[in-house]
């Protein structure tokens, strides 16, 4: 790289000492070194560490000027100052974290006249700035006021070591007196750097002289308010001290109105606040023993927190609940779209509510994959109640005193949080959501799913225990819900006392319309660009809906929407004024490529690989599973990371296939000869579910026959060794999953015709769902075989009555 040589403005009139030298080029941020000064310096950026690295390997010297503003990075040439000081290079150590700890002595003044940007580090020109000494008698006066203003300096400055005064006093040079006293003088950058460009002593020491007196002045007035702070002070303490003194002789008198007057308040509370029975007897028993303990006890500290507790629960304060059906149906459509099942739910609870005032609250789980809006539906629920809400989140908690609270044995007891957070509510009827109760766990500090049983029951909530309160609260008025994203890992007692609300993923329709109704424009006020004159159009809602998130709920389409008004706003910020119409090409400038291509299945009909429909927490998926016949001897190989589960299907599939062998067109021992791989893609990622059994003998017929299975047919349902089709779940997802990924026929158990009442129209709308209750209707359904109907509906009546019978095509 050719060195780019600028030349510099000469800042200061300079002395010329010689011919110019080079030197690697070290700036220096809110410090300027002088001659004679030795100082340690911590190296961090890059340019000035390479210039440490040429200075060592050429003569140790080095040129130190300072930046004029310190918070550059990168400072320009025009950035620094031309007067500095060369230096030379006592130690240098490399830290561990790359930085460079250097020891350096200034040696000399020099000027700048040009700067040789080189590719990693700055080189300069310097030309030498020479002491100009003039012959003046007044020098030697000069240097004994400017010698007398220092020390009166130290006096007045507690903090400047006093052994510096011996040290400069045995200077005799002017200029190295001049430049000594700097580093001990408090002044700023600009008043240093003029000092460094002044090549006359004289004339820094009468500088020197002029700062040296404004600091004196300064310091004789910080004395002086000190002195007069401190006299304060001092009338503050006495009287303080003799206050203290006044109440330990009252005590020692036997005075204790502060103590007595506390019981006295707790006492009064104990007769004012509404409190049970049973909580009654209790607090006053608290009290007795109060009274007899010393206030400074460990055993009183106890006493008086368990009674604030008490104290400060819900007794008897109630929240005044909407009967306006009405209106609670306004407020859950305004906060969430669809969801018909859940509004309808809540509309009946209030309805029974006003027909019924001691309805015990009911306890409801939403269930459904993240994102779905569980946590804010029961906000909204809250809201239409006219209830508080308080929340409290089970996911990892597994300690139940978590729950039920600690034992009033040692100081840091505390009530558990169901307490604590009717505490944070404030009412005995507030809408209390128990987060994520499928995430509960459990050690050897007990089992937090079996204490809520007690507290989900409203056969036993009337009398909840808590272990710190050691009082019966009842919690029936609460209304409990529970959130959860799915069922099988929430224990079935626990799951016995809860009313089952499923909340299934979004369509795209329904999610392009939350999107418009909500999301958008939360996310346009959360980045400040709602008065701006940015929308979205339908077209790019569904463009990132299909391409660049895939779930059932929409908290990652919120995510990307997020993304999109990042980026406008940056341009916003940086002075556009257009209005922004956001479409699928914005889309795609603004989050990059798309991140999502829908899974479709095969084009064209294919032997051995059937798509199968699957179910996950983050809803539905397309499935391939491919299935190789190999010469062998019979072995079965199963590979992709199935669970138990998905293996004992595949071998359920197997049978099956082996009793179906003359349909088939196969020998009977034809397995003796051949071994199966069933492979399911993504091995890396864990796949086990009850709804692959029909897909799995499907492709092993087809792979075994060598008849294809059709194009764009996706099947899902478990089978039985006789060949029976049993009902699965998920049945909306997996539709989702069928619908992105192009599907055209749908193969699904006859039991599941149920299901179907309640999926959307437009969920179908494109796609032949077929029910069946046999294996032999699938393969009908699936392969293209030549084999009759006539002979699968007997071979089906055959297998239904579970006889064993020989029949040919």
């Amino acid at each position: 790289m050719k060195d780019e040589k600028k030349p510099v403005k000469k800042s200061v009139r300079s002395v010329k000492g010689g011919g110019l030298k080079r030197f690697p080029l070290l700036t220096l941020r809110d410090m300027v070194i002088f001659p004679h000064m030795v100082v340690p310096l911590f190296v961090g950026r890059e340019k000035s560490v390479r210039a440490l690295e040429i200075s060592m390997s050429s003569g140790k010297e080095v040129f130190l000027a300072a930046q004029m503003t310190a918070s550059t990075e990168d400072p320009s040439t025009d950035e620094i100052y031309s007067v500095g000081t060369v230096c030379q290079i006592l130690q240098l150590l490399k830290l561990p974290d790359g930085t460079v700890k250097v020891l350096i002595e200034g040696k000399r003044r020099g000027e700048i006249t040009a700067f040789i940007n080189l590719q990693d580090y700055l080189q300069v020109d310097v030309r030498d700035i020479v002491d100009t000494i003039d012959g003046s008698n007044e020098l030697d006066s000069l240097v004994r006021v400017v010698t007398a203003s220092f020390e009166n300096y130290l006096k007045l400055n507690i903090n400047a070591p006093q052994e510096n005064l011996e040290s400069i006093k045995s200077i005799k040079d002017p200029g190295q007196l001049a430049d000594s006293l700097v580093s001990h003088i408090s002044m700023k950058l600009p008043d240093k750097q003029a000092l460094l460009s002044m090549p006359s002593p004289v004339q820094r020491l009468e500088r020197l002289l002029v700062l040296m007196e404004g600091e004196i002045e300064i310091l004789q007035i910080d004395k002086k308010i000190k002195a007069r702070v401190k006299k304060q002070i001092e009338k503050t303490q006495k009287e303080y001290y003799l206050n203290e003194q006044m109440r330990a002789i009252q005590k020692e008198l036997g005075n204790k109105d502060d103590y007595k007057q506390e019981i006295r308040e707790l006492e009064e509370k104990v007769q004012t606040i509404p409190l049970s029975e049973e909580a009654k007897k209790k607090a006053l028993a608290e009290l007795k023993k109060l009274q007899y303990m010393s206030p400074m006890s460990a055993e009183a500290a106890v006493s008086r927190n368990y009674l604030d507790w008490l104290f400060t629960l819900p007794w008897g304060k109630l929240s005044e609940e909407l009967d306006d059906l009405l209106q609670a149906e306004e407020v859950l459509n305004a906060d969430h779209y669809g969801l018909e099942k859940v509004k309808e739910r809540i509309i009946e609870f209030l309805a029974v509510r006003s027909l019924v005032k001691d309805l015990k609250g009911p306890i409801l789980c939403l269930v459904g994959p993240p994102g779905v809006g569980k946590t804010s539906l029961a906000r909204s629920i809250a809201r239409a109640t006219g209830r508080n809400f308080v929340k409290m989140s089970l996911g990892g908690v597994r300690d139940e005193a978590e729950i039920r609270g600690h034992r009033r044995t040692y100081i840091g007891s505390m009530p558990g949080r169901i307490v604590q957070s009717l505490k944070k509510a404030g009412t005995n009827n507030p809408v209390f959501l128990l987060d994520e109760i499928d995430k509960l766990s459990s050690d050897f500090r007990g089992d937090p799913a079996s204490a809520l049983l007690e507290v989900l029951d409203p056969e036993q909530n009337l009398v909840f225990s808590d272990h710190f309160m050691d009082i019966d609260y009842d919690l029936s008025r609460v209304m409990f819900i529970t959130t959860a994203n799915s069922l099988h890992s929430i224990p079935r007692p626990l799951l016995d006392r809860l009313e089952i609300v499923k909340l299934e993923g979004y369509t795209e329709k329904e999610k392009v319309e939350i999107a418009k109704r909500h999301l958008v424009r939360k996310q346009l006020v959360a980045n400040g660009l709602l008065d701006r004159g940015v929308s979205f159009n339908d077209s790019a809602l569904s463009e990132i809906i299909r391409h660049y998130t895939r779930e059932s709920g929409v908290r990652n389409l919120e995510r990307e929407i997020s993304g999109v008004c990042r980026k406008v706003a940056r341009l916003v910020a940086a002075g556009s004024r257009k209005k922004f119409v956001i479409r699928p090409v914005q889309v795609r400038e603004f989050l990059g490529a798309r991140k999502i291509v829908p899974t479709s299945p095969e084009l064209g009909e294919a032997t051995g690989l059937v798509t199968g429909l699957a179910w996950t927490e983050t809803g539905g998926d397309l499935l391939s599973i491919e299935v190789a016949v190999l010469p062998g001897n019979g072995k079965l190989t199963i590979t992709g990371k199935l669970g138990d589960v998905m293996q004992e299907s595949a071998h359920a599939a197997l049978s099956y296939v082996r009793s179906r062998a003359q349909m088939l067109g196969l020998a009977r021992d034809f397995y003796k000869n051949y071994d199966l791989h069933i492979h399911v893609p993504e091995g890396a990622i864990p796949k086990d579910g009850p709804s692959a059994g029909i897909t799995m003998a499907t492709a092993i017929a087809s792979a075994l026959s060598g008849m294809p299975v059709r194009a764009r047919i996706a099947m899902t349902g478990e089978i039985t060794l006789r060949g029976r089709v049993l009902p699965i779940g998920g049945l909306k997802e997996k539709l989702l999953a069928a619908r992105r990924g192009q599907i055209r026929t749908v193969i699904i158990p006859q039991e599941n015709q149920k299901d179907l009442d309640e999926i959307p129209d437009e969920l179908l709308k494109g796609v032949t769902v077929k029910l069946v209750s046999h294996m032999d209707e699938v393969l009908a359904a699936s392969l293209s075989g030549d084999f009759s109907a006539s002979w699968l509906l007997a071979a089906s009546d055959v297998s239904r009555k579970g006889s064993e019978t020989s029949l040919s095509h």
